[in-house]
């Protein structure tokens, strides 16, 4: 229990694409009946997702397109899952501590210390009118 899966899902497919085809679904046409707009990132949102960091790989199971997610060696010097349990729970109490305080500075460096892939997004990343 408590394995990662990562799915093969074949040729990523562009967002405007797929919506360009659904307007051509419903008999309309793209730019001239529907218009699509672009209105920018929201908070959190990204434009690609790393299924696999740094000190991971995968390992095949017996279906061809499921994949298990394995840790190389823990990229904080850890030894094993106890010392990784022992060290995220001091880390996420850092963090709790942080939150009470209302300590937003604190919280973003404890993520990035936790996750070192972590990148904070603007709070003006949506467009605004």
């Amino acid at each position: 229990g408590g394995e990662i899966f990562i799915l093969r899902m074949g040729t990523p497919v562009k967002i405007v694409d797929m919506a360009k085809d659904l307007i051509r679904l419903s008999g309309k046409e793209p730019d001239k009946d529907i218009k699509i707009v672009f209105t920018g990132l929201r908070d959190g949102e990204k434009l690609n997702e790393e299924l696999i960091t740094v000190g991971e790989g995968i390992v095949p199971t017996d279906h061809e397109k499921i994949m298990v997610l394995r840790s190389n060696g823990f990229s904080h010097g850890l030894k094993g899952p106890a010392e990784l349990q022992a060290w995220l729970s001091a880390e996420l109490q850092h963090l709790y501590d942080a939150a009470h305080r209302h300590d937003s500075h604190a919280i973003k460096k404890k993520l990035h210390e936790i996750v070192p892939e972590y990148v904070p997004h603007k709070a003006d990343s949506v467009l605004q009118k």
